[in-house]
């Protein structure tokens, strides 16, 4: 981890801390308050919750973890919380269908991976990890009738979307309308001061002050951030439809990704995902609009991320293979070698992308296919029905950036 996380900032001067805090923050709620209580000078508790419903996380999920980081760097209480209890639920947020519940085994499993990709970005000494299961396995039915109680069905229904799946004749269940109550719980039993999270998540921040306010406490600041657009500038950033940047994407993937983004996108990267100061960002509108190349200054962006996510020496390596392979026109070195096992004497090139992973489906390696994304030996492949035969290998690319070597052979 870089030594600049461990670096606590004691700025005294209230009006920048406030000003960095609210950098690429989209509300604050009330925000006269946030200045107030910094100036009392007591760090404040800042909460964030994530339900750990996948193994990996993107570069969308660090915009809040970055708005941690800088609270944490000024020196307050950070609790990131695993919602472990929250996760068997479910959050309806953004659905149109109640979600299929998880299991205790595979929300066990995604948030030791969780545990593990945040701790690039926050300081584990400086951070406490919370479950909201240590508390909420505790209310039991008597307990969870009597929060029940606090919250009203219409001032349920207010939330957008399951106004809408109401009004559509949706089904909603009983349980989809406790994960609000719950996350609000978790404010009351961590005290929290201030809890993050993204626009989409109002609603349920919002439940929480109400909550701390009936259970006698201080009712919890409410800071939202932007959800990030993918790498198409246009949708949020999502694996399902493949416009994300992972952060265990290997360092020469990321920094190609990076590199791909539009030049007017890579200001928003910056204001969300860089840890670089305001002033300093400003320097670098400056040089772009003196004319500096555009894609120069991306490559600091990129540096920047794969050093945070992986090493300084992979930032650098990244950025000279990037050059290499794009002005120079080369192909990557190291390209990973794949044996994949085939029980005919062939397989179609749509499958054979996904069990080399450069595609998450045989769907999409058949779009890439159509779009004229996918080379084997350098050739260009237009026909989504060709099968390679078995027995060979093949350098295989799908767009730009993905490559691998494959050595197709037949199960014996």
């Amino acid at each position: 981890m870089s030594n600049q996380n461990k670096n606590i900032i004691l700025s005294t001067d209230v009006n920048a801390v406030v000003s960095e805090l609210l950098r690429g923050a989209d509300e604050v709620i009330p925000k006269e308050e946030l200045k107030v209580r910094l100036e009392t000078g007591k760090p404040l508790r800042v909460k964030a919750g994530f339900d750990p419903t996948a193994p990996d996380l993107h570069l969308g999920h660090t915009v809040l973890i970055n708005k941690l980081r800088q609270f944490q760097m000024f020196g307050h209480h950070v609790m990131f919380l695993i919602g472990d209890f929250t996760g068997l639920i479910g959050d309806p947020t953004g659905k149109n269908t109640t979600r299929p519940p998880m299991t205790a085994e595979q929300i066990k499993e995604n948030a030791e991976t969780y545990k593990e990709q945040v701790f690039k970005i926050l300081d584990p000494d400086l951070t406490e990890v919370c479950y909201n299961s240590i508390w909420s396995d505790k209310l039991g039915a008597r307990g969870m009738i009597e929060l029940a109680a606090r919250h009203t069905v219409a001032r349920m229904l207010e939330r957008d979307d399951f106004s809408k799946r109401y009004k559509g004749g949706l089904p909603i269940s009983i349980h989809e309308l406790l994960y609000p109550l719950m996350q609000g719980y978790d404010s009351v039993a961590m005290r929290s001061d201030v809890e993050l999270g993204g626009t989409d998540q109002k609603f349920n921040l919002l439940v929480g002050r109400e909550l701390q306010k009936q259970f006698g406490q201080k009712p919890q600041l409410v800071l939202t951030v932007p959800i990030l657009e993918g790498l198409d500038g246009i949708n949020k950033m999502s694996k399902s439809l493949g416009n994300y940047i992972g952060i265990t994407d290997l360092p020469n993937e990321m920094f190609g990704k990076l590199m791909s983004i539009s030049d007017d996108l890579m200001w928003r990267y910056f204001e969300l995902l860089s840890l670089r100061s305001v002033a300093d960002i400003a320097k670098l509108k400056e040089r772009a609009e003196a004319g500096e190349n555009p894609r120069d200054i991306k490559f600091l962006l990129g540096e920047e991320l794969v050093e945070r996510f992986h090493s300084a020496r992979d930032a650098k390596h990244a950025k000279q293979e990037f050059i290499n392979r794009f002005q120079k026109g080369a192909n990557p070195e190291d390209i990973p070698v794949h044996t994949i096992q085939s029980i005919a004497d062939s397989m179609g090139v749509a499958t054979l992308l996904k069990q080399t992973g450069l595609v998450a489906s045989s769907g999409e390696g058949m779009r890439m296919i159509d779009q004229g994304a996918v080379r084997i030996d350098g050739e260009r492949i237009t026909d989504r029905k060709l099968s390679l035969p078995a027995g060979e290998r093949y350098l295989v690319q799908v767009g730009k950036r993905k490559f691998a070597n494959v050595e197709l052979s037949l199960t014996s």
